[in-house]
């Protein structure tokens, strides 16, 4: 099953667009810079703006040219910028309030939300007693509580401090590791998507102009996500054992092998990675003396350029992709062609979940 959108939604200074599936379960991130529509066309989703065309989760259908469902019979929750609480209402009230709006069973039910938000302390406090994060954590909750088929949520970290966003991410992940619920997430960062998502829509002046699994679309150098500064590819790799002499743990991904500093928990299996395009360099022979653990035997799928210094080299180690950020000039000095066979130096692996 999968979640179908097709609308075109028009003001007087703005038409949005917008055709895609995206999987009805996990985190779709939609992307793009200010003023893409993004903020419109989770609010068309949700029916608080109308619109012309198709919504349909799952197997319900929430508009067509013959039905158009009110926002309160959509089942969606909706997480705002700025998260809204009732003032005259504690943590408990708010959330209980989302228990109300279900017309079901909220599943899951109190209990878990609240240990999965971290909000078992925060219960008898009231809006002014709270950070932002918790703020935005305790409108979480109370979206999750009234069961929706989906949830929308608008740049929920955009009001919140660097410290604040680092309070709220753990949750985010929590939420994405531990619920069967789709989420379509809108923002305009890319290390938070990295981060976060799954599935990928691209918006920009109101079109949707690419749509895909997100470790496709980070790594296609046609698309702007991997010429960012911050351009990176991402891999699921399985964890395989911790070294206590070294402070290591190996992970593997097809007959592939990295290391990553310190331990991960012995009950993860699998592990996000993200590897940073500026730090992967390029050999054309297996490095002996060299500091570097992380040596990937690949292959080059495409180069580019420019005029500028520096040229984006996109490998496949086994069927997985990898963006190499190198100078113009050691390309030109390897005599780096489409096909040639080379050697990925990862010098950091990031773990991302």
């Amino acid at each position: 099953m999968s979640i179908r959108i097709d609308i075109a939604l028009d003001r007087k200074d703005f038409r949005l667009e917008a055709s895609f599936e995206a999987p009805n379960n996990g985190v779709t991130a939609i992307y793009g810079p200010s003023g893409a529509g993004k903020t419109s066309l989770l609010r068309a989703i949700a029916g608080l703006e109308p619109s012309q065309g198709t919504i349909q989760v799952g197997d319900t259908l929430w508009q067509d040219k013959s039905r158009f469902l009110a926002t309160h019979a959509r089942h969606v929750g909706y997480v705002f910028q700025e998260a809204s609480l009732f003032r005259h209402m504690n943590v408990r009230q708010n959330l209980d309030y989302g228990s109300q709006r279900s017309n079901k069973a909220a599943r899951p039910g109190f209990d878990k939300i609240v240990d999965l938000l971290g909000l078992s302390r925060l219960l008898t406090r009231y809006d002014d007693q709270l950070s932002g994060g918790e703020r935005q954590r305790v409108a979480i909750g109370r979206a999750l509580l009234s069961s929706p088929e989906l949830l929308l949520m608008d740049e929920p970290l955009a009001s919140l401090d660097t410290s604040h966003k680092r309070e709220l991410l753990p949750f985010l992940e929590a939420l994405h590791q531990e619920l069967a619920l789709p989420i379509f997430y809108v923002s305009h960062l890319p290390n938070e998507v990295a981060r976060l998502a799954d599935y990928l829509v691209l918006l920009h002046s109101g079109r949707v102009t690419h749509h895909g699994p997100i470790a496709d679309l980070l790594t296609r150098l046609d698309l702007p996500l991997a010429h960012d500064e911050d351009a990176a590819a991402l891999i699921l790799a399985n964890v395989q054992e911790y070294d206590s002499q070294y402070d290591l743990t190996r992970l593997s991904f097809g007959d592939h092998t990295l290391f990553s500093p310190g331990r991960i928990p012995p009950d993860v299996k699998t592990q996000r990675l993200r590897i940073m395009a500026r730090d992967v360099s390029i050999t054309l022979t297996a490095q002996q003396d060299t500091s570097i653990l992380n040596i990937v035997p690949a292959s080059v799928i495409e180069i580019s350029g420019g005029t500028g210094p520096q040229c984006l080299v996109r490998l496949d180690a086994g069927g997985t992709i990898l963006l190499a950020r190198i100078t113009r000039k050691s390309a030109a000095g390897l005599g780096l062609t489409t096909g040639a066979r080379v050697y990925a130096q990862i010098k950091t692996v990031a773990l991302l979940d």
